[in-house]
Parts: structure tokens; sequence; C-alpha cells
């Protein structure tokens, strides 16, 4: 059985549509024991959808009232969503999950997740219309992230497939993205952190498929990676949302547990 945790939450604070309490008081009632909360991390660079400087403060400060104030219901955790090229340290946060959600080419950042019509462009205007090579980098960053942000877990391992359900940008099984992809899972299975499996796109009705691919799953299994189960919710409504669908998936691929995370450190709960 899925443990009733989720460790990627986002709130008002950033992007998220609900305030911490409403997710905190979603969370109880449907039946949590942990809730970690991982605001999007400061970038300077695009401020639409991350934290303000401002806010940090204020976002730490309310998730440790929440966590004051609901004790005796459920464990909160204050942790950070830290983009590959945010600035910010992470020293003052429970946990972090290293995520890439640009590219940078030619000194511009490139979002890897804003929109079909974003990619379409920048894979003509700045690739030469060559989505493999758009796919090289996205995963050579990835490769990176861990390295970078010091992170605690690995967010959404191919967030570049969220507009490519359809295969509109890259054919996934083609040797290429295939490639590209384990790659950036082998130069991360050395740090042992776990790659979460992420719902948000499956919840938002973008893919069928959770990050990352079952593909890369299997690819993840092979190479002696951990996982960790994530709804990467932006409301309240997509708390644990698929997850007990995920696990049969995961036992599938031969994955006999995931994942959780404590300030002790990692700890392996079994998926039967």
């Amino acid at each position: 059985m899925i443990p009733k945790m989720n460790f990627h939450t986002h709130t008002t604070f950033c992007d998220g549509k609900n305030t911490a309490e409403e997710m905190v008081i979603a969370a109880i009632e449907k039946g949590f024991t942990v809730l970690g909360f991982s605001g999007h991390s400061y970038t300077y660079f695009d401020e639409s959808y991350c934290m303000s400087k401002e806010n940090v403060r204020a976002y730490q400060k309310e998730i440790q009232r929440l966590k004051e104030a609901y004790a005796d219901k459920i464990v909160l955790y204050c942790g950070v969503e830290q983009d590959f090229y945010s600035e910010e340290s992470v020293s003052d946060f429970a946990y972090a999950i290293g995520s890439v959600h640009y590219i940078k080419r030619d000194g511009q950042f490139l979002p890897v997740d804003e929109g079909t019509d974003i990619m379409e462009r920048d894979i003509r205007e700045l690739f030469g219309g060559d989505p493999y090579a758009y796919a090289k980098v996205y995963f050579e960053t990835v490769g990176e992230v861990l390295k970078k942000t010091g992170a605690d877990i690995i967010g959404h391992l191919d967030l570049l497939s969220k507009f490519n359900e359809k295969q509109t940008f890259f054919n996934t099984k083609d040797k290429r993205y295939r490639e590209y992809g384990i790659g950036a899972i082998e130069a991360l299975i050395p740090y042992d952190k776990p790659f979460e499996i992420n719902m948000g796109a499956i919840y938002r009705g973008l893919r069928g498929e959770a990050y990352p691919s079952v593909d890369f799953l299997g690819e993840i299994k092979k190479r002696g990676g951990n996982i960790l189960f994530s709804s990467d919710s932006h409301d309240c409504n997509s708390l644990g949302y698929h997850f007990e669908e995920m696990a049969k998936v995961a036992m599938e691929i031969g994955f006999l547990s995931v994942l959780i995370w404590t300030p002790e450190g990692f700890e392996e709960v079994g998926l039967r």
C-alpha cells in the first residue's frame, strides 16, 4: 500500500491555486500522514511562476505556523523545488527537489513546459528545426541537476515531453532521444537519490504516463535506481492522484518499494 505522503506541493506562494493551509486541510481529509511543501525557488530571469525573494521568508514562516497548528494531525515539512538555474540557497529548507524547467541557448533561457507554440518556436529558431538537438541539451542539463543544486530528489526527469503525448516533437523510441535520456539517468544514478514518479501531467490530462515514462523507469530499474511518488500538486484535488494505479505499473516494471524522505534520511516502504 502506498504511504499517504506527498513531497512535491505548491501553493499560492508560487504558482499553486490553493493556500498552504487549504492544502494541509485537504491532505488531512485524504488521510495523509506527511505533507512536504516545495515552493518554486526564485529565478531572476522569470518571476512569473516562482516565489519572490520577499515571499520566501513568509512561506517558511507560514509552513512553520501550520506545522505547529496541525502537529497532532499531520507532519509537515518546508522544502523547495530548486530550479537548475536558480541562484538561491537551499540551506534553509528541509529538503530540495532538483528540477530543470529551462534550457539555455545563445544566452537565452528557454522554458520547456510552457506551451507547444513556445517549444516549436525555440526548436525552429534556436536549434535549426532539430528537436533531438533540443532534447540533447535538455537531458545534458538534467544529468547535472544534482551536482548543480545539491537536491535530495530528482524532479520530473523527462519534463520536455509534457506536450509530446502524440509524438508531436520527439519520437520517444528514437535512438537519439533514448540515448540522451539514458545518459541523464546514468549521470544521476551514482548520487543515490530517488527519481520522483510525477503524476502532474496525468492529472492535467496532458499525458497518459507519469514522468519518467515507463521506458525510462525501466532503465532506472535496470541501473538500481530508486523511486519516490509525487503528485506535483498545484491544487487540493491533485494530492495523491494516481498513486495506487502507478504502484501497479511500478511493480510490473520490477520495483518492490518506494522511498520516502525523512529528516534522518530516506526510508524504504514496500509496494506490496
